[in-house]
């Protein structure tokens, strides 16, 4: 094209403008007939997540809207304009329709960016316009971290109805071509669909057309930085069984626990709606500080079985039957020297033996009698009262503290018992309850 021929189309562009709108008027609705509906085309392209505020239930993302229409006053001849086909012209000289997002949550009401729009020959303008908005979106976080969300971008016309403007989608979904991944949701999809309701206000019908935006959240960040750490602490819990009685440690550690625990579920809370809804995760903790208050007050009172001194009752029949022979097999408790494969010997068995001799007993207590039928009666003294009352006393101090021993050792050994038994109970818990978690989560 020679530069002469550029020349005559801007000026062919510059008659064609002056001739258009010598006459128009932007403010009304561009149609031949007012009685009948002007058809718009309404298409909306995703382009990028910015944000999604769960606490505020508000979704904020950025759009491309385009918007398509027949204006039947801006339609020319194009062969007597030196073949002009399309000019592109301010938005602000043309009837525009006041489509707008209903679930709008922005205070300042921001709308669409004035870009030019397409005018072609035959009277269709396309207004293509980029803009960032705010919209509700109803937050469910039941499964959270492993939750997915619904949020709905509701457009269509403010004032005039769908006798005036018949508002229709170009596709059946949302365009997802130029959409920037977001870190931490992944978009499945974004259906759209027409609808058409009748308001209290008016008795004309509304219709609108509603973009479903199918949103499932990356868990990957919450598993590693709020997950895995609570249950590698709740199988802290479970220990606290196994530090021995006389440590003095055993309530620290599970209280240490319980206010780890309690961290976390704060983080979690400030991110989450105040909702009826509790997230699953809040659920897991809740569960999990709950069988650490437990532990806590269990091995409060089998520490109170180990430390029960000389004075105390001697164990029960039926405990030392069900806790010191079955459940001490079960658990692999034993005595010092024996193990899960030594055979158990009987307790009375024990105990006669431990009568007959052990470290409490006097040296020589047993061959009192001997020597007393073996001396000479001129020679020995042991036919004094006084000598023989003495002894009888010392012995029975003896055998009173054996007693003693041995019946604060059959505690000490209840509690071990105990401690084992319910350090696997809480052990098997917390595993099912991890489990139960992923399961939901899956």
């Amino acid at each position: 094209v020679s530069p002469g021929c550029r020349g005559a189309q801007g000026r062919f562009a510059y008659k064609l403008l002056h001739d258009l709108f010598a006459n128009y008027s932007s403010a009304l609705r561009p149609v031949e007939d007012t009685d009948r509906a002007l058809n718009v085309t309404l298409k909306v392209t995703l382009a990028q997540i910015i944000d999604m505020d769960e606490r505020n239930q508000v979704l904020t993302s950025y759009l491309w809207v385009r918007q398509t229409w027949l204006d039947a006053h801006l339609t020319w001849d194009k062969d007597e304009y030196g073949g002009i086909d399309s000019i592109r012209i301010p938005s602000g000289y043309v009837w525009r329709p006041d489509i707008i997002l209903y679930n709008n949550a922005d205070e300042h009401f921001g709308g669409s960016m004035e870009t030019n729009v397409v005018l072609r020959s035959d009277g269709h303008i396309t207004w293509d316009s980029p803009a960032i908005t705010k919209s509700s979106c109803k937050v469910d976080v039941s499964y959270f971290p492993f939750d997915g969300q619904r949020c709905r971008l509701t457009f269509g016309s403010w004032t005039y109805n769908g006798n005036q403007i018949d508002l229709r989608n170009q596709l059946d979904t949302g365009d997802l071509t130029d959409f920037v991944e977001n870190v931490e949701w992944e978009v499945l999809g974004m259906p759209a669909t027409r609808n058409v309701i009748t308001y209290g206000c008016c008795s004309e019908p509304y219709p609108d057309v509603t973009y479903t935006l199918l949103l499932r959240r990356r868990a990957s960040f919450y598993i590693f930085n709020l997950l895995l750490p609570c249950i590698m602490v709740s199988f802290l819990a479970p220990l606290g069984f196994y530090l021995p009685a006389d440590s003095g440690e055993k309530v620290s550690l599970g209280v240490t626990v319980l206010l780890a625990l309690t961290v976390f579920q704060l983080l979690v809370a400030e991110s989450m709606p105040p909702s009826e809804s509790v997230p699953l995760i809040g659920k897991y903790y809740i569960a999990t500080m709950t069988m650490i208050t437990a532990s806590t007050a269990l091995t409060i009172f089998i520490m109170n079985v180990h430390h029960c001194g000389p004075g105390a009752r001697p164990v029960p029949p039926w405990a030392r039957r069900l806790i010191l022979h079955h459940m001490a097999r079960l658990c692999c408790v034993y005595e010092v020297g024996e193990s899960c494969k030594s055979p158990q010997r009987a307790l009375g068995g024990r105990a006669a033996a431990g009568d007959a001799g052990g470290p409490g007993e006097s040296p020589g207590e047993g061959q009192v009698g001997t020597e007393v039928r073996g001396c000479p009666w001129d020679h020995c003294l042991c036919h004094h009262d006084a000598l023989l009352r003495n002894v009888g006393y010392i012995a029975g101090c003896f055998r009173r503290h054996r007693a003693n021993q041995r019946r604060t050792g059959e505690w000490k050994k209840v509690a071990k018992v105990m401690d084992r038994f319910f350090m696997w109970v809480f052990f098997l818990m917390v595993f099912l309850m991890s489990v139960l978690v992923l399961g939901n989560a899956a």
